[in-house]
């Protein structure tokens, strides 16, 4: 698969660049694993030095994202944006493959789960500064 497509709003791409310079760090890795009620879920972390298999995605001159070749199709078409309610700021991911979402939040289904339950798909709020 060739590189896959996603966004990052202007704040979400401030707050990146922010937390990426706290860790002094190079990269935000974006990724998903299996996890919770749904399927997948999206794991963040921050790289000094890429890895065997992984992918630059340039956001802007300051960002970089960086995902592994296994996670690509399940990456590709997600959007990211910072939202703040009251104390709390949040990175917001928008799939636009997943199918469904658990009541949570947390965790999603892809198309091409077998196993999806069909609905409507909604926001997927990970607090970027929480570990996994």
């Amino acid at each position: 698969m060739s590189t896959p497509q996603i966004s990052v709003s202007q704040s979400a791409q401030a707050h990146i660049k922010s937390q990426v310079e706290q860790t002094q760090s190079r990269y935000l890795r974006l990724g998903v694993k299996e996890s919770g009620c749904n399927g997948f879920m999206y794991i963040l972390d921050f790289l000094e030095e890429i890895e065997p298999g992984d992918h630059l995605v340039p956001v802007s001159d300051h960002v970089t994202v960086c995902i592994n070749e296994n996670d690509l199709a399940l990456v590709d078409g997600t959007e990211i944006d910072m939202v703040t309610q009251g104390l709390n700021s949040a990175l917001i991911f928008k799939n636009s493959n997943a199918t469904s979402y658990c009541g949570c939040g947390e965790s999603f289904a892809l198309i091409d789960d077998a196993d999806a339950p069909e609905g409507t798909a909604s926001d997927l709020a990970t607090d970027a500064t929480q570990p996994n």
